[in-house]
């Protein structure tokens, strides 16, 4: 497992985003993968610039591209409506836990978009 340095702020988000069903947590090539069902909705690591996240967004990708600390997901991802959140603190936490949501319902399984949350 590989070690971050993202604090309070990825505890909180890593608890978020595993409390949606049947999701689950791996880490290839040294950061976290929240995944369902063999997919992930939510990368996190911490990199030069500090701990970072990146979901898939269908809805809301171009508003959040405009915020001062995103840009579209490298590596191609971007294209298909990931986006890169840089977070050095939580005054945006209830956006970012928002944006979770998003990517884990863009990728879920329709049956498990209809079980409740733990």
């Amino acid at each position: 497992m590989a070690k971050s340095k993202g604090g309070a702020i990825e505890s909180k988000l890593r608890d978020h985003a595993l409390g949606f069903p049947e999701a689950y947590e791996e880490f290839p090539w040294g950061h976290s993968a929240i995944k369902v069902n063999g997919k992930a909705f939510l990368f996190m690591g911490t990199g030069d610039d500090g701990f970072s996240i990146s979901v898939k967004l269908p809805q809301s990708r171009d508003i959040a591209v405009d915020l001062p600390f995103t840009e579209p997901t490298g590596y191609g991802l971007g294209k298909s409506g990931w986006v890169t959140a840089h977070l050095k603190d939580q005054k945006s936490l209830d956006l970012i836990k928002a944006w979770i949501e998003e990517s884990y319902r863009a990728i879920a399984p329709k049956k498990l978009l209809r079980k409740p949350q733990s």
